[in-house]
């Protein structure tokens, strides 16, 4: 039997998200390395040159793009799809997932959920309000009216489930977190989308790891996940000092 391919990286990014129900579709077993990219070592470093995370061990491969993960994933493991088969579905899934994974995640993660939760958290520092006000005010309307228009009244945005509904929903996910959805009244049809997409057992299956590490501090989420069985690696490139970087993926 092949072994558990191994994940580095942490439940609560987005990025992360995206290649662990990915896994799960496919009904692949991994084991991860739950560190916060800003608290990765020297070995974090060695896998990932960029400090991003995920990073996906399979063998003697080492991947650090959620998206060239995503992809490699989906040749290795047909079945089923992340991509449709039609070229032009094809490409409008790509266009989606890219703009979740730049876009999305400047205005959700960034100007939102990294001030609100990873600045506290991890350097002892306070948000920036102003900037956090002017994104919930300008930025995040502007993301929604987009994705809106491109939501599907049923189902997913190529039809069937592709790597676009995963990565959208993804981000959506933190962005609840730091308390910021859709409204129905307005958003519709997103609302819609994201509702069915985040109700797909791969996603329900990751809430419990997620909620688990929102309620300690970093130190203790190794700890926290294998308490509820969560299958963590019994070693880890992760350190406890902050070591500022980059972390996209």
């Amino acid at each position: 039997m092949k072994p558990p391919v191994h994940i580095v990286g942490n439940y609560v990014s987005p990025y992360v998200r995206k290649v662990l129900v990915a896994l799960d579709l496919k009904g692949v077993a991994y084991t991860i390395d739950p560190i916060i990219p800003f608290l990765g070592g020297d070995g974090f470093t060695a896998l990932s040159p960029l400090r991003r995370i995920p990073v996906l061990v399979d063998g003697d491969l080492t991947l650090t793009d959620s998206t060239v993960i995503c992809e490699y994933l989906d040749e290795v493991h047909p079945t089923p799809p992340l991509l449709p088969r039609e070229p032009a579905l094809r490409a409008r899934a790509r266009w989606l997932e890219e703009f979740a994974d730049t876009r999305m995640g400047e205005v959700f993660v960034w100007r939102v959920f990294a001030q609100l939760i990873v600045r506290p958290a991890v350097f002892g520092q306070q948000p920036d309000t102003a900037l956090i006000e002017k994104t919930l005010r300008e930025d995040v309307p502007h993301v929604f009216d987009y994705l809106e228009s491109q939501a599907p009244e049923a189902g997913f945005f190529c039809g069937e489930l592709s790597i676009a509904d995963i990565a959208v929903a993804s981000f959506l996910r933190n962005a609840a977190l730091a308390k910021v959805k859709p409204e129905p009244e307005r958003w519709p049809r997103l609302a819609g989308l994201v509702e069915r997409t985040l109700a797909l057992p791969s996603f329900v299956r990751l809430k419990e790891f997620e909620r688990a590490l929102l309620k300690v501090p970093p130190a203790e989420h190794r700890q926290a996940l294998a308490a509820i069985g969560a299958p963590i690696s019994p070693e880890t490139v992760g350190t406890d000092r902050p070591r500022p970087g980059l972390s996209r993926g």
